[in-house]
């Protein structure tokens, strides 16, 4: 049997929720002392409320070691760890000392590979569901782990962001660079370097041009996998789908 264990900024659709195989491990989020679990209690549009009426950036925290070491619980005997980029978080190293930790309390055979996605959201679901499908096509322990490595590399996470707001309110960000990319209706076009960190490629005016932007930075090939967010936009999500599937020659 095997479990993958994938924190909470991955995003499950409800089809992997009711596999069996998915196991979630919630971060904690702050917004002006107001504390907030990333788990099914979640409320994304009262969570982006309060982030934007607060004069202060939101804060994350990251699954303790102990959480990790009680999703590796079971009767599972390959558990698969997809945790958040260790460039971006603490999450990743929690669930290593985790797993570290349950190993030493523990004698039973089983098998804990803890992945650094260097990604985000969906990237972390892609990386969920390659495991599975190695291990549903009969891969051992460390084929799947070397496979899913090899995949790792070969990623690339894409964003756009809609505002600059957040960026200005953690003060990563100047007040005058915010004011002036708003005013402007700048987005910036956003990716992952190799080692997981973020970077932007290229920025443009309006969401729509960006998103053209960001599909031209692809560069997609005529067949490749690509996966988009649930995001509170439908409609972005849909132009972006769009591009992503029928303009990109358009877009060269």
């Amino acid at each position: 049997m095997y479990k993958i264990v994938i924190d909470s900024c991955g995003e499950l659709p409800e089809e992997l929720k009711q596999d069996g195989h998915y196991e979630t491990v919630s971060l904690e989020l702050e917004v002006d002392g107001c504390r907030i679990k990333d788990d099914s209690t979640f409320n994304q549009l009262d969570f982006l409320r309060r982030v934007k009426e607060s004069l202060k950036g939101p804060k994350s925290s990251c699954p303790s070691p102990e959480q990790y070491m009680d999703a590796y619980e079971g009767e599972a005997d390959h558990v698969y760890v997809v945790t958040l980029s260790g460039g971006l978080s603490g999450s990743y190293n929690s669930a290593v000392l985790g797993k570290n930790l349950y190993e030493e309390e523990h004698t039973d055979a089983k098998k804990i590979y803890v992945f650094n996605s260097k990604s985000a959201s969906i990237g972390e679901t892609i990386i969920g569901m390659k495991i599975q499908e190695f291990e549903e096509a009969g891969c051992s322990f460390d084929e799947v782990v070397e496979k899913v490595e090899e995949y790792i590399q070969s990623m690339n996470t894409y964003f756009v962001l809609e505002t600059l707001e957040t960026l200005r309110k953690n003060g990563r960000l100047s007040n005058l660079k915010a004011f002036i990319a708003n005013s402007l209706n700048i987005k910036p076009v956003m990716g992952s370097t190799k080692e997981g960190l973020i970077c932007q490629l290229d920025q443009a005016r309006g969401m729509n041009k960006a998103l053209e932007r960001m599909v031209k930075d692809m560069n997609p090939p005529d067949s490749f996998l690509h996966a988009l967010p649930n995001l509170q936009s439908d409609t972005k999500v849909r132009r972006a789908e769009i591009l992503v599937r029928y303009e990109p020659a358009r877009l060269q």
